[in-house]
């Protein structure tokens, strides 16, 4: 899951970035307004943690922009202003929650998990099918479509393909993958994705998961595509 994180606070960006890191969360940090908009221009990013006092301005105005854009990344304030009139503001200028700084790593994690899952089913967020070079996957069904014939996948290895595929080729770790599998609180075993990893390979060829050693995986380069498939998966 990646995250624009807009921070001017040097210590508390890095110690958002270290923490959250631990939670299966990639963080990307601007420390302005004006970098936090060509960030977003330039990126796909899942949710973002704003701060208020920004050293070009108010938080609140990029919120304001980006909505009146129709910009509809998910949007969590992580602010000192913490008053019932300062929460009121930043629902009406288009935030998805609110955390008053001081706050807690943990719960700050749940909120943001909270508020991923309330964005899927966006179809910006969540295409219905998704396009893997010769493949055509829609991640609701598990279903994945190629030369006209279905193969069925259980659920978590069609997530896992999903998650892959709308980074983009981004490399993303097992922690990262774990996250996107299965609820915060539910336990599993650490070698989960790696057998995931290990069955989709044996079904859809060694190529489809290229492993970046000590980083993780990414999908292999002749599957990537930069957007969802055509709205009609073929039929056999």
């Amino acid at each position: 899951m990646h995250i624009l994180l807009v921070e001017d606070n040097a210590l508390v960006a890095s110690g958002l970035q270290a923490g959250l890191g631990l939670q299966g969360f990639t963080c990307t940090l601007a420390h302005t307004l004006v970098q936090a908009r060509a960030l977003q221009a330039q990126n796909r990013f899942d949710a973002c943690v704003l701060d208020l006092g920004l050293p070009d301005g108010d938080g609140l105005q990029l919120l304001r922009q980006w909505r009146a854009a129709g910009v509809q990344l998910p949007v969590l304030i992580l602010s000192a202003r913490s008053a019932l009139e300062d929460r009121i503001d930043g629902f009406r200028s288009g935030s998805d929650d609110h955390l008053a700084k001081p706050f807690d790593l943990t719960e700050l994690a749940l909120r943001l998990h909270a508020l991923l899952r309330r964005s899927q089913g966006n179809g910006d967020a969540s295409p219905d099918t998704l396009a893997l070079g010769p493949y055509t996957l829609e991640p609701a069904s598990g279903a994945l479509w190629h030369g006209g014939q279905r193969i069925d996948l259980p659920r978590r290895e069609a997530l896992l393909l999903a998650a892959l595929a709308q980074a983009r080729g981004r490399v993303l770790s097992t922690a990262q993958l774990h996250d996107s599998l299965y609820d915060l609180a539910q336990e599993v075993e650490s070698n989960t994705v790696n057998v995931h990893v290990h069955h989709l390979r044996k079904k859809l060829g060694a190529d489809i998961i290229e492993t970046v050693r000590g980083l993780g995986f990414r999908l292999g380069a002749a599957y990537c595509s930069s957007g969802s498939a055509p709205a009609h998966a073929p039929q056999p």
